[in-house]
């Protein structure tokens, strides 16, 4: 099959306007104009909303190449868009040859009798995402979002872009993903579906494929689709076709080479048996090792067509078996249920023409410095571009992947259940080969909000096409083209049919009475879910992320116009003075401020996971929301659009760390302490539990002591342990009825042979009681560590940089009088700031 990218050339307009200017393909309208400077930042101050004017236009896009001459061999030539962005009309030498209208699909084109020998000019036309949204809602008053735009429903675009409760009004258009000619020989790989049986220390591999044949002439006109679209050739012919599969262990070795003859266009060309395999496992269980299959169409001696992906050996599902608090709900790798730690992600940037392979490489591996081993990607934006991918395949980072249905209810039209389902097989098809994929999933929310008759909900269609999408249309096409990936119909879900969706015994559960429903952190233990795929909890990023959209010194207030501008969750500042006022002292200024807003969120979260993790076996994933951002904006992420980590980030490296002890205490926090209430008293006690994620006996010594300000020892106790693997072990629950609450606290620690491996500190007042010493914060740099030095007890330290993007081996920690060593992974250590919990004064 030949192949030329058009990625040259490009150049585009305002429809309507005669000047043009360059333009970058792969690339979108508002990456193009702020790169030609025809518009200012949309990410300033409030300048979003001169950004969302412009795409009340249309915008064209124009290149001319040259055909090379040997896709004129070809029996086809077909025009390929990966990726258009998204009610678009495309035009070859004048002549309109096909429309798209979904970001999320794959759009090709017959061109055999448009293209020209020699000089050729291409047009794209992008009709206003804004506008065709109106128009769409003025004929059918379907709802969703009130974050999002009016008829955001219609338009199979990423969600976010219209607006959500953490992103801007923002509908960017463009051609953000490859432009190519192909040119079909006889026929090419329509479908190649490997599928994996493992047995006894060996793993069978079964290869199912569709060859496309090229359609003559009079075919072709047959078998063209709405708007030109080419439909996959279903005639069949004489000649035979040879399929060789070849497959590479992961250090490049040949392994087994076989080839068979067919004169069918659907047939399953033999298998392959791998002995001894080496299995992919996720991150912190085991390696990833990633084998090489390849797969290649042969005619007369012609090789046609060649499908070539790395694949990892393993078994993965979801296990659901009833037990004695309702039913299980994990996931289950090579025979092992592990416990999903991880986050959700949206969208690396509302200006999809900025994302890269290096910045998602950046943002994952940042994800597995947390002990992250699971991704969620969220069912409001777009399916993650390959590259995404095939890096989760090698980090070790289990992908559960929602379908791209989020907070709204749809009007299945036939038109729209024919452009959903090219959809879901496009996606499926280009994703399903990957080690990484754990699930697929069905949407985001919608059967809890449908169950519930939300106001969304208008009319009883919408109630059945709910069902019919995410129960009926989804499992047939899987069934047909992934049949061995586990299906969910919903997120959060019990199984479907609106059987309590949100029921903390079955599925999974979005929890959000910590935060929306304004209840305490302690309000976590309350429930044992069997899989949290959303809770969270916001915070501001820091000072220099926040320099990047405004330089206005009247800005820098939590309830600054600009600032409000940039927290999309209505009154969320506001919440989180609330939750501040019951934990901490009012800070006095602004960056104190965003230094408690951040701990609050750590905090939060730690609360949730730790319990969470101490019940393991009942629960079975904590997936905080959300990991990322896509603009320097107030919310619930861990890591900020700039790429700076957040407190919550170092939090969950620690919470998320595979050998964790944690504490459950009584006191203040879990007591909503009245100080006035006359005979108030309350309970004062630890219960420490180690937690072992990992496929090892860990054995070591839990020690704790009860600590002065100053951090000096009071008493202490110490316990040896052995704790099984995947599990968590329960020490003896010890009273502290003689503390004094606001002057000593207790801290713990597991030891092992090589050292520390996990700490913590409790305190059993609220923390702006603690009567907290100077700790009097120093340090010194040697090599590659920073030496802190403290002379007194110091609270969530933070070590700070001036461009306020180090990152370290840890931060934001607990710290007795005395020294501690971290490491410096990426920043200058430079312009060095030290503060602590003493300091939010």
């Amino acid at each position: 099959m030949r192949s030329q990218e058009l990625s040259s050339g490009w150049r585009m307009h305002c429809l309507g306007e005669d000047t043009w200017i360059d333009a970058v393909v792969p690339g979108t309208v508002y990456t193009d104009l702020l790169r030609e400077g025809r518009m200012e930042d949309p990410f300033w101050k409030d300048y979003e909303d001169q950004a969302w004017k412009l795409m009340e236009e249309d915008y064209e896009y124009e290149t001319c190449f040259e055909a090379a001459d040997s896709l004129f061999e070809s029996s086809k030539i077909l025009l390929r868009f990966d990726g258009i962005d998204t009610i678009a009309d495309i035009f070859l030498n004048g002549e309109k040859i096909g429309a798209a209208e979904n970001m999320h699909r794959i759009w090709e084109f017959d061109v055999t009798k448009s293209l020209a020998r020699g000089r050729n000019t291409l047009r794209v036309r992008l009709h206003s995402p804004n506008r065709c949204a109106r128009e769409a809602f003025e004929n059918c008053r379907t709802l969703g979002s009130e974050d999002a735009m009016d008829g955001f429903v219609h338009i199979r675009k990423a969600h976010c872009m219209y607006g959500w409760d953490w992103g801007a009004h923002l509908p960017d258009a463009g051609i953000f993903r490859r432009v190519s000619l192909i040119g079909i020989e006889q026929a090419r790989l329509d479908d190649v579906y490997v599928i994996q049986q493992h047995t006894d220390g060996r793993v069978e591999l079964e290869v199912r494929i569709k060859i496309e044949e090229a359609a003559s002439s009079i075919e072709r006109k047959d078998q063209m689709g709405a708007e030109g679209v080419c439909l996959p050739s279903i005639q069949m012919n004489s000649r035979q076709y040879e399929i060789r599969l070849s497959l590479f262990s992961p250090d490049g070795e040949l392994l087994s080479e076989t080839s068979e003859w067919s004169s069918t266009t659907e047939f399953h060309p033999g298998h392959m048996m791998v002995e001894n395999p080496e299995l992919w496992w996720p991150n912190g269980y085991g390696e990833q090792p990633l084998y090489r299959m390849r797969v290649e169409l042969i005619s007369e001696g012609r090789v046609l067509d060649i499908w070539e992906k790395r694949i990892g050996l393993r078994t993965m599902t979801m296990r659901r078996e009833k037990d004695e608090w309702g039913e299980s709900f994990a996931h289950e790798i090579n025979g092992v249920c592990i416990f999903a730690m991880g986050a959700d992600y949206i969208p690396e940037d509302h200006l999809i023409g900025r994302t890269s392979p290096e910045k998602t490489r950046r943002l994952l591996e940042d994800s597995c410095a947390a002990n992250f081993n699971t991704i969620r990607v969220w069912g409001g934006g777009y399916y993650p571009e390959d590259w995404f991918f095939d890096l989760c395949d090698e980090l070790g980072l289990i992908v559960w992947q929602d379908f791209m249905f989020a907070c709204a209810v749809y009007e299945l039209t036939s038109h729209f259940k024919e452009n959903i389902r090219r959809e879901f097989i496009d996606n499926i098809k280009r994703i399903r080969h990957h080690a990484c994929l754990g699930l697929w999933c069905g949407n985001n929310e919608m059967e809890q909000f449908v169950s519930e008759k939300h106001h969304w909900v208008t009319k009883p269609s919408e109630v059945r096409d709910y069902i019919i999408m995410y129960e009926q249309l989804i499992p047939e096409v899987l069934k047909e083209y992934d049949p061995q990936t586990f299906y969910w119909p919903a997120s959060p879900s019990s199984g479907g049919s609106f059987d309590e969706p949100n029921d903390p015994d079955r599925g999974d559960v979005h929890y959000w009475q910590v935060w929306h429903g304004n209840k305490p952190f302690s309000e976590y233990r309350k429930y044992f879910f069997r899989y949290a795929s959303e809770f969270g909890f916001q915070s501001f990023p820091c000072r220099k992320t926040i320099e990047t959209f405004t330089d206005d010194e009247r800005d820098y207030n939590p309830f600054s116009y600009i600032m409000e501008k940039h927290q999309r969750n209505y009154g969320a500042n506001g919440k989180i003075m609330n939750y501040m006022q019951q934990t901490f002292l009012y800070p006095t200024s602004f960056d104190s401020f965003l230094y408690a807003s951040q701990l609050l969120q750590g905090e939060a979260i730690r609360y949730g996971v730790e319990h969470f993790r101490r019940n393991r076996g009942r629960c079975m994933g904590a997936i905080y929301w959300q990991l990322n951002d896509c603009w320097p904006v107030i919310s619930w992420a861990s890591i900020d659009y700039t790429g700076r980590w957040k407190a919550l980030h170092y939090y969950a490296k620690r919470f998320f760390a595979p050998v964790m002890i944690s504490c459950q205490e009584e006191g203040m926090m879990t007591q909503e302490a009245d100080m006035n209430r006359e005979h108030f008293v309350f309970e004062k006690s630890i219960c420490l539990n180690v937690a072992n994620e990992t496929r090892k006996v860990q054995k070591g010594t839990v020690f704790w002591e009860v600590r002065n300000a100053k951090g000096i020892s009071r008493r202490c106790g110490r316990c040896d342990v052995v704790v099984l693997p995947l599990s968590s072990l329960w020490l003896d629950k010890e009273l502290m009825e003689d503390v004094d609450i606001f002057r000593e606290y207790v801290s713990y620690r597991f030891e092992q042979e090589d050292g520390n491996v996990s700490e913590g500190s409790v305190l059993f007042s609220y923390p702006k009681y603690f009567q907290y010493e100077d700790p009097k914060l120093s340090y010194e740099i040697e090599g590659d560590e920073i030496i802190l030095h403290a002379d007194a007890y110091a609270a969530s330290v933070e070590i700070a940089n001036a461009q306020e993007d180090l990152v370290l081996s840890d931060n934001y920690f607990d710290m007795n009088a005395g020294e501690k060593r971290v490491k410096i992974i990426r920043g200058a250590a430079e312009g060095i700031r030290l503060r602590s919990v003493y300091d939010i004064r």
